[in-house]
C-alpha cells in the first residue's frame, strides 16, 4: 500500500499574512463600530503581553550566558564601544535621509488643515514634559540600576542589560565554581526559547486582532489627505533599507536580500504588530544561528531597541518637516541642523516610552518653532506609518548583529553558510529550518 504523503503545512510567514488579509476585511466591513475594538483588542492584548513576558528572561539569560562564556572586560568594553559609534553613525544617516526626503518631495505643502481631523494627543504630552528635563547625562546615568527588580518590572533594557553583563562577568570570575549558575542560565534560556516558539502559534490570532482593530478605527478614507505622507515615509523606509541596510551588507559581504529572506516572518510580524518587541527573541535566536556569536546577538540587538531605532529617527525628521510644511514655516538648513542634533539626543534610551516616536517629536517641535498641535493632525494614522519604522528598526538591529560580529571578526561563515543551506531546503517549514 502506497504511503499518503505528508500534507505541507502553512510557514509562519503565511499565517501571519493570512491573519492580516482577514484582519484588514473585518476591519473594513466594520468600520467605525466600536464593538469590534471590545471584541478583538482583548485577543490583541493577550498576544502582546505573552511577548513582553518573555522578552526580559530571554535578555537576562543569554547576556549572561554570552557574557559568562566570555569573560573578558576589556573585549566587552572594544565591543560596547564599536556598537555605540555603529549606531550613532547610522542613527544620524537615518535623520539626514527624513529631512532629504521631506525637502525633496514636500509631502506637506499643500494640504488643507480644514479636512484634517485632529486626534487628542495629551496622553503623550506629560511624558515629553518629563523627557524634556533629562539631559543625556541624566539617561546615562539612569542605565545604571538602583534597584535590578525594579528595572526588570519596568522593562527598563538599558539598565537590565548593564546588570546582566556585570553579573555574567561575575560568573565568569568564579571560574568552575560558576558553572552551575552558566548552567542553569543556558537552561533558561532554552526554556524561553521553546516558550517563545509556543507563544509564535498565537501569533496570527494576535495579528488579526490588532489589525483589525486599527482599520475599523481609522478606515480607508482618513488616509486620503495625508496620502503623500504616508507615500513618502514608506518610499523613504524602503530606501533606507534597500540603498543605505543594503550598502552596510554589502560592505559586511552579505545580501540585504538574503537578511530580508532570513527575517521574513519577523517583518510581517513586526509590521502587523508595530511592535519590535514582539520579534526581539526570534531575531536573536536566529542571528545566532546565522553565525553570530551569543555574547554579541545578545548585547546588540537589545541595546539597540534604545539606540538604535533607524525607522523611528527616520520618521521623526521626516514627520517635523511635514508638520513644517503644513503651516507654511520656513525651515532653513541652520534650523534643520539644530533640529537633527536634537533629534541624536532625544531618541536616545526611551524605546520602553509607549508611543515613542510621538513623545520624542512633542520633545524636539517646540525647540525649532514648530506646532506642537501638528501633532494632532497626523496622530490618526500614526498606527499606519509606526508599523513601516518598526520594520526598519527590526531590520537595522538583525544587520548590526552581523556588522559586529564581522568587525570582531567572530562571525562563523561555516554556521552560516550551513544555517542558509537549511534555509533553502526547508522554505515550508515554519521556522525556517531553524528550531531552539
Amino acid at each position: 500500500m502506497q504511503q499518503q504523503p505528508k500534507k505541507k503545512k502553512f510557514g509562519l510567514a503565511i499565517q501571519i499574512a493570512i491573519g492580516l488579509i482577514l484582519g484588514i476585511a473585518v476591519g473594513a466591513i466594520f468600520y467605525g463600530n466600536a464593538n469590534v475594538a471590545k471584541v478583538l483588542q482583548p485577543i490583541g492584548d493577550i498576544f502582546m503581553h505573552l511577548i513582553k513576558m518573555i522578552v526580559v528572561p530571554i535578555v537576562i539569560s543569554t547576556l549572561i550566558v554570552g557574557v559568562a562564556g566570555v569573560g573578558d572586560v576589556k573585549k566587552l568594553g572594544k565591543l560596547g564601544g564599536k556598537t555605540i559609534l555603529y549606531f550613532e553613525i547610522v542613527t544620524t544617516v537615518a535623520i539626514v535621509i527624513g529631512l532629504l526626503a521631506a525637502n525633496l518631495l514636500h509631502p506637506g505643502s499643500g494640504v488643507d488643515m480644514a479636512h484634517l481631523a485632529k486626534t487628542d494627543i495629551t496622553k503623550y504630552v506629560a511624558t515629553s514634559d518629563g523627557m524634556k528635563a533629562h539631559s543625556l547625562l541624566d539617561t546615562l546615568v539612569a542605565i545604571v540600576p538602583t534597584n535590578i527588580f525594579d528595572s526588570i518590572v519596568k522593562g527598563d533594557m538599558l539598565a537590565i542589560i548593564f546588570f546582566s553583563v556585570f553579573f555574567g562577568l561575575g560568573v565568569a570570575a568564579l571560574g568552575e565554581r560558576g558553572k552551575p549558575l552558566q548552567n542553569f542560565f543556558q537552561a533558561t534560556a532554552d526554556t524561553m526559547f521553546w516558550v517563545t516558539n509556543q507563544v509564535m502559534k498565537f501569533a496570527p490570532f494576535g495579528v488579526f486582532a490588532l489589525i483589525g482593530v486599527t482599520v475599523s478605527k481609522f478606515g480607508v478614507a482618513s488616509l486620503l489627505p495625508l496620502g503623500k505622507l504616508v507615500l513618502t515615509v514608506y518610499g523613504a523606509m524602503a530606501f533606507f533599507i534597500l540603498v543605505v541596510f543594503g550598502a552596510i551588507a554589502y560592505l559586511s559581504k552579505i545580501s540585504i536580500f538574503t537578511l530580508l529572506k532570513i527575517l521574513k516572518d519577523e517583518i510581517i510580524l513586526a509590521y502587523t504588530t508595530a511592535s519590535s518587541e514582539s520579534v526581539l527573541p526570534r531575531i536573536m535566536e536566529k542571528m545566532e544561528a546565522f553565525g553570530c556569536p551569543k555574547y554579541i546577538t545578545s548585547f546588540v540587538v537589545p541595546t539597540g531597541y534604545s539606540f538604535n531605532l533607524d525607522g523611528s529617527t527616520l520618521y521623526q525628521a521626516l514627520a517635523a518637516i511635514f508638520i513644517a510644511q503644513m503651516y507654511g514655516i520656513d525651515m532653513p538648513i541652520s534650523t534643520q541642523i539644530s533640529l537633527m542634533l536634537v533629534l541624536m539626543v532625544t531618541s536616545k534610551g526611551i524605546a520602553g516610552v509607549p508611543g515613542v516616536s510621538f513623545v520624542v517629536l512633542l520633545a524636539t517641535l517646540g525647540s525649532v518653532g514648530i506646532p506642537l498641535e501638528g501633532l494632532a493632525f497626523i496622530a490618526g494614522i500614526d498606527r499606519l506609518l509606526d508599523m513601516a519604522r518598526t520594520v526598519v528598526n527590526v531590520v537595522g538591529n538583525s544587520l548590526a548583529a552581523v556588522v559586529m560580529s564581522k568587525w570582531e571578526r567572530q562571525f562563523d561563515e561555516d554556521k552560516s553558510k550551513e544555517y542558509l543551506k537549511s534555509l533553502n531546503n526547508n522554505q515550508s517549514g515554519s521556522n525556517n529550518g531553524f528550531s531552539a
